[in-house]
């Protein structure tokens, strides 16, 4: 009787060791799509950020004229970042990057005053930039503006795709935590049927029954959470120091978020799965719990 009890108990541990290292695999999976995410939000904020836009002033626009171009942009939300290149700049510039200097036989310089303006990543797209050169039209010494109009295009549109793409594949992911997560659960649930539906049969409520087993899975789904963090932060330290990739390194924050987003769906996915599999049995008939 006693090494019964000992193999039952042996046998129960290991399905629950078992459960749970299942479980922290599923949640890292989680995770690894949480963080792709938030790598994607970043760059593609970083590279919208980086798109530069070039409004070329009129040779007759003074340096309170520029001034009120820039504050009427930063004000407006609509720049993150604005420079000032005076026709000196913009001639020194010409210089460094082409050899020649065009003042040298023309006789003056032919090049233009302009302003280039990093916009706030809301505002990098082409509809965005046609709104903010509407406001421009109000100040008539601006030349031009000019800037790279298809590559925004196509940034934007490959940022779409990449959304698009995570967000079917966090959403499949989802699904697939779910069924696993739901299965492990049932069959940790599935030795105490018989208990279950015999409590049941004696008056108790539906919630005095279920009430253990939502606190034992939300339990084992923190710990998993815990185990999946870990796994997480081995991943992050490898990609590191195998290929110098520090992607995360000055983002605390992000990973703190991740780390919660994994936490939180560990406790509240087993908590509800589990109140829904203690039901099965509660609302299953006896004969047929012989034939599951």
């Amino acid at each position: 009787m006693k090494n019964n009890t000992i193999n039952k108990q042996n046998r129960f541990w290991n399905m629950h060791m078992t459960a749970i290292l299942s479980l922290s695999l599923v949640l890292f999976l989680v995770g690894l799509v949480s963080l792709l995410a938030f790598l994607a939000n970043d760059m593609s904020n970083y590279i919208r950020q980086n798109m530069t836009v070039s409004i070329v002033l009129t040779d007759s626009a003074d340096v309170e004229y520029e001034q009120r171009i820039e504050n009427m942009l930063l004000n407006g939300g609509y720049a993150k970042e604005t420079k000032f290149i005076s026709k000196d700049d913009a001639l020194s510039e010409h210089i460094a990057s082409m050899g020649d200097n065009p003042a040298d036989f023309l006789g003056y310089n032919p090049l233009l005053a302009s302003i280039e303006v990093k916009l706030n990543p809301k505002y990098a797209s082409t509809d965005s930039i046609a709104k903010i050169e509407s406001k421009l039209q109000l100040f008539n010494k601006i030349s031009r503006i000019t800037y790279p109009k298809d590559t925004m295009d196509l940034v934007n549109r490959n940022i779409t795709r990449i959304g698009i793409i995570l967000g079917t594949v966090a959403l499949a992911l989802l699904l697939i935590s779910i069924a696993l997560i739901s299965s492990t659960i049932r069959l940790m649930i599935y030795a105490d049927r018989f208990l279950i539906r015999s409590m049941w049969l004696v008056g108790a409520t539906s919630w005095f029954i279920r009430k253990p087993y939502i606190w034992r899975g939300m339990f084992d789904g923190f710990v998993a959470a815990l185990l999946a963090c870990g796994y997480l932060a081995l991943f992050v330290w490898f990609l590191q120091h195998s290929f110098q990739l520090n992607l995360f390194a000055e983002k605390p924050l992000i990973l703190s978020i991740v780390a919660g987003i994994v936490i939180i769906a560990g406790v509240m996915l087993t908590a509800i799965l589990s109140f829904f599999a203690v039901g099965r049995y509660i609302n299953m008939k006896t004969e047929k719990m012989f034939r599951i």
